[in-house]
């Protein structure tokens, strides 16, 4: 779904859209028709070759916990987290969260995916391909009675944790500089919920979770380890990305890692800001290509959620991504495979299609 002539598609490891329709910034129509903010809307995405990608359904802390992207950019910080939030209004917005990709696929801006055969061929759809992702799985009760719900409702992937605590995990501040290994493991309702995830052959996505309760993900799961949306710690010290010994883990389960965009997990100095070079994204490409092979990494970029290098900009701007992998020496094979097979590939072994 793409309009630049012999680029292959991107499909996306994380994106924030929905987001902004449960907030009310945007409707449906206006994502067809076309935005002049936010990094993703239909026509920029054909544009860019953005063929599809995870669409997150997130729920916001109240305004008074909220967080100034200014903060991620000074020399060094820690962001209090927020508390967790009480399960009927995370309910209340997660049905909202499924209601606004309902809506984006009727407006004909996404076509909702539940297996990769029907996923690859939506690739080459005028609409954007979606596999719809929990972020944070606080519309989840302890005994996980809501998940086989939201599993029929389309939903194929869950990240336990957005940083803030749950009933299932604990998550990572945004603190730089750091690592991930901050507070404790899985709760024994955690453990439940990665059961349940196996058993529906639900994504569970290791981003925002700590190290700990990766270890215990790893531990427990049968299915390959991945994060939708992170980056090597090794090249930028940040609690949101991955150790290399994350990363064999990841590599060991023939798992996988979406680079991050977001330019305070790309830079090795941790601060959000625009004016980031592609170079530092290609740091961690090398470096993760290095550690989990040509045929686990791809990218998650968080658009509509961070700070993006200013050479990219939105969505219509990845074809500059592409170029600047291209002139980094990366053939089209490889190309194909970073762009989006290696995400066909591991979600065919996550999904047991």
């Amino acid at each position: 779904m793409h309009d630049s002539d012999r680029q292959p598609g991107i499909f996306d490891g994380h994106n924030d859209l929905i987001l902004r329709l449960i907030t009310g910034k945007v409707t449906a129509a206006q994502v067809r028709d076309g935005l002049d903010s936010g990094h993703i809307d239909l026509p920029r995405a054909r544009a860019g070759g953005l063929a599809g990608g995870f669409f997150a359904i997130f729920v916001p802390s109240p305004p008074e916990y909220g967080m100034s992207m200014e903060d991620l950019a000074k020399p060094s910080y820690d962001i209090p987290l927020p508390p967790p939030l009480k399960h009927p209004y995370a309910a209340e917005m997660t049905d909202q969260g499924f209601a606004a990709a309902r809506a984006l696929e009727a407006a004909g801006v996404i076509r909702i995916c539940t297996d990769v055969d029907t996923l690859e061929t939506a690739l080459d759809g005028p609409e954007m391909a979606a596999v719809l992702h929990i972020e944070g799985a606080e519309a989840i009760g302890p005994e996980i009675a809501e998940l086989e719900g939201f599993h029929a409702l389309g939903l194929r992937s869950l990240g336990p944790v957005w940083s803030r605590p749950t009933i299932f995990a604990e998550g990572v501040p945004f603190r730089y500089p750091s690592d991930p290994d901050i507070g404790g493991g899985l709760t024994e309702a955690g453990r439940r919920l990665v059961a349940e995830c196996n058993r529906l052959g639900i994504l569970i996505d290791l981003s925002h979770l700590n190290a700990a309760g990766v270890r215990d993900v790893a531990a427990i799961s049968d299915a390959p380890l991945v994060a939708t949306h992170s980056n090597a710690a090794a090249v930028c010290p940040h609690a949101r990305n991955l150790t290399d010994e994350q990363l064999r883990m990841i590599a060991d389960s023939d798992g996988m890692v979406g680079i991050n965009l977001a330019t305070g997990f790309l830079r090795p100095d941790g601060q959000m800001t625009a004016d980031t070079a592609l170079d530092m994204l290609l740091r961690h490409l090398d470096h993760l290509i290095g550690i989990l092979g040509e045929d686990r990494v791809g990218f998650g970029s968080d658009f509509d959620g961070a700070i993006v290098p200013q050479a990219i900009g939105d969505c219509a701007g990845l074809p500059a991504l592409r170029a600047a992998m291209r002139d980094h020496g990366i053939d089209s094979a490889l190309m194909e495979k970073l762009c989006h097979r290696n995400w066909m590939a591991v979600l065919r072994r996550t999904w047991k299609d």
